[in-house]
Formats: C-alpha cells, sequence, structure tokens
C-alpha cells in the first residue's frame, strides 16, 4: 500500500536509465600524472625561489654584520693606540708597544674582513673548525658565554630602570 499512496522515484535506482553513461567515458589517467607533476614541478620551483630569496637576504644581513663587525674592530684598535700612550707613562714604554702592536694586528684583521666576501669567510669557517675542532668548540662556547652575559647584564639594567621609574611613579 505504501507504494501505491506515493509516486516512485527512479532518479536513484541502479537499474533505471538515470545511471546509464550517455557519452564514452574519457581515459584521463595521463592527464592527471601529468597535472600532478605539473604542481610538484610548480612547487620545487617556488621553493626553489624561496631558498634563493632566503639565501640573498641571509648574505645581505651578514655583509651588514660585516660592516658592523669591521667598524667596531677598527674603533677598538683606536681605543687601544689611545691607551697606549697611558700604559708608556704607568707601565713603561715596552708594554705600550705591546698595546700598540696589538691594534696594529686588530687593525689589519678589520682590514683583512673588509677584503673578503662573506662566502669566503663562511669557507674559511668551515675550513678552521675541520682542523681544529676542538678550538672551534671552546670558541664557540666562549662566545656563547660573553653574550649570555652580555644579554643578562642589558636585561639586569632594564630591569634597574623600570625599577627606578617605579619608585619614581
Amino acid at each position: 500500500m505504501a507504494d501505491e499512496t506515493f509516486p516512485r522515484d527512479t532518479s536513484l535506482d541502479p537499474a533505471s536509465d538515470a545511471l546509464v553513461a550517455t557519452a564514452p567515458v574519457k581515459d584521463t589517467g595521463d592527464a592527471a600524472v601529468e597535472g600532478k607533476r605539473g604542481a610538484g614541478q610548480y612547487a620545487r620551483e617556488e621553493a626553489g625561489k624561496l631558498f634563493n630569496q632566503a639565501g640573498d637576504k641571509a648574505r645581505s644581513f651578514a655583509d651588514t654584520g660585516k660592516e658592523k663587525a669591521t667598524g667596531a674592530l677598527d674603533e677598538f684598535s683606536t681605543l687601544m693606540r689611545d691607551a697606549a700612550g697611558s700604559v708608556d707613562e704607568k707601565l713603561g714604554e715596552q708594554y705600550g708597544a705591546y698595546a700598540r702592536n696589538a691594534a696594529d694586528q686588530i687593525s689589519g684583521f678589520a682590514e683583512s674582513l673588509r677584503g673578503k666576501q662573506v662566502d669566503d669567510l663562511i669557507g674559511d669557517a668551515r675550513d678552521f673548525v675541520k682542523k681544529s675542532p676542538a678550538v672551534a668548540v671552546g670558541i664557540a662556547a666562549g662566545v656563547g658565554f660573553v653574550l649570555a652575559r652580555l644579554l643578562k647584564s642589558g636585561l639586569d639594567a632594564a630591569g634597574d630602570l623600570a625599577d627606578k621609574g617605579d619608585k619614581k611613579a
């Protein structure tokens, strides 16, 4: 009885003509594979572009860092030369000569840094690490210690300034 009251919907019936293909099915296997290759190739190309952009940006930062480092070395060298005069007076000319010699060495190192490209400096660092890994680890630990101390002293100074600001308010 229920079948007689409601009309029968044949659109979802697998035996009906609604599900019969009216045109032959095309083989899209090759096109799908080519599409996947195209998407993969596109992803590789974009990743390569991003990698190159990141490398260029890193080189730019390294060049800026090299300029700042050589400037700081020059300033330190000048400071040591200026201090050599007072070392002459207080400790003797021999020690003043040591200070001037050290200042000249630092200045020469700054000039050699200026004359090299960043890629050459990286290559030199790699060669040094390969030749003397223990020394390289020691230098890295020392630099890390100094940076940690500088950071800590900067944070402590900022905290002291904040405490003084709180007392004034």
